[in-house]
């Protein structure tokens, strides 16, 4: 097991300086600078050389993924170009937003998905089934977005039940400060649900058919025992699919966090592709991505633990 460990925490290295080189050139194929777009018209030449030189822009593109490069290993994503505040205070601070969401709506649609994937599938064909696939076939088709409008629209604006935008102030009470969640945190968790319920339901149908839960059965198992069987062979790819949900929720909530005004990462990275802010941009994109990537490393981990078949 430590060996499989080491060897995927060597493979996840390429992977992370991959995504570093495609960061940092997807950011520079837009023609301009940055620095170009701020000035005022009637800024001499000089001012601009001295700014493009402060944050860097001066130098040749290999050179300046170098040194990029380098800070960002050390935790220094440099400063923002529309506000001159270091990049890292404002990341760390919309990724905790960020999380406080994505982890909600996670364990949420996770376990709704689980849930309702298998009370589907031990109930095929019947009443319970054909509800969970259309609610499920809904909460996949429907985007993002879409579901925020409508759930401020209903909750929000024709009754005025629960806040539509912000995350609350401090001095609120807890119970307040909670209901700015609701909406966002169960648009989020629709699609996860949706999609995991989806897996469950296949993998334990498929799971059902195999000859080893007939034996099971034939022993005189009893039925929770031979579902707790179930469960386990149909984990590893569940596992799997909820480690990718878990990152599309980081990465993925850019438009929501927009419509809530919710101060998470994917506010901060449409802020910064409109202000054209390229530290801000590639600081949130090269995290991002490495949480993501450090997922996928977790998961591997985990499904090893459960299945030994994969460590070979």
């Amino acid at each position: 097991m430590l060996l499989f460990v080491v060897r995927r925490l060597f493979q996840a290295i390429p992977i992370l300086l991959g995504v570093s080189l495609v960061v940092f050139g997807l950011v520079h194929i837009v023609p301009g600078n940055p620095i170009d777009m701020l000035m005022p018209p009637e800024a001499s030449p000089e001012v601009i050389a001295q700014m493009k030189a402060a944050f860097g822009f001066d130098k040749p593109l290999y050179m300046q993924y170098i040194l990029w490069l380098l800070r960002a290993v050390q935790g220094d994503f440099g400063l923002s170009v529309f506000n001159a505040t270091p990049v890292w205070g404002q990341l760390i601070t919309a990724l905790g937003n960020t999380f406080v969401l994505a982890i909600l709506a996670a364990m949420l649609g996770f376990t709704m998905g689980i849930l309702l994937g298998l009370v589907s599938a031990l109930n095929h064909g019947r009443w319970p089934d054909k509800l969970f696939s259309a609610v499920a076939t809904v909460g996949v088709s429907l985007p993002h977005y879409w579901c925020a409008i409508v759930l401020v629209l209903a909750f929000a604006v024709f009754h005025d039940w629960l806040p539509a935008q912000g995350m609350g102030d401090d001095s609120l009470p807890l119970y307040q400060r909670l209901e700015y969640l609701v909406l966002p945190v169960v648009t989020l968790s629709l699609i996860p649900m949706g999609v995991i319920g989806r897996l469950v339901r296949a993998t334990v149908l498929d799971i059902i058919g195999q000859d080893f839960v007939g034996a099971l059965s034939a022993k005189g198992l009893a039925r929770w025992p031979v579902i707790r069987h179930i469960c386990k062979n149909a984990a590893p790819p569940v596992l799997a699919l909820m480690g990718l949900q878990f990152g599309y929720l980081l990465g993925g909530s850019i438009l929501v966090e927009t419509v809530f005004n919710w101060p998470g990462s994917g506010n901060l990275l449409n802020l910064a592709i409109f202000r054209r802010d390229i530290p801000v941009l590639q600081a949130t994109i090269l995290v991002l991505a490495a949480f993501f990537v450090m997922l996928n490393l977790l998961v591997d981990i985990a499904q090893a633990a459960i299945d030994p078949r994969i460590r070979r």
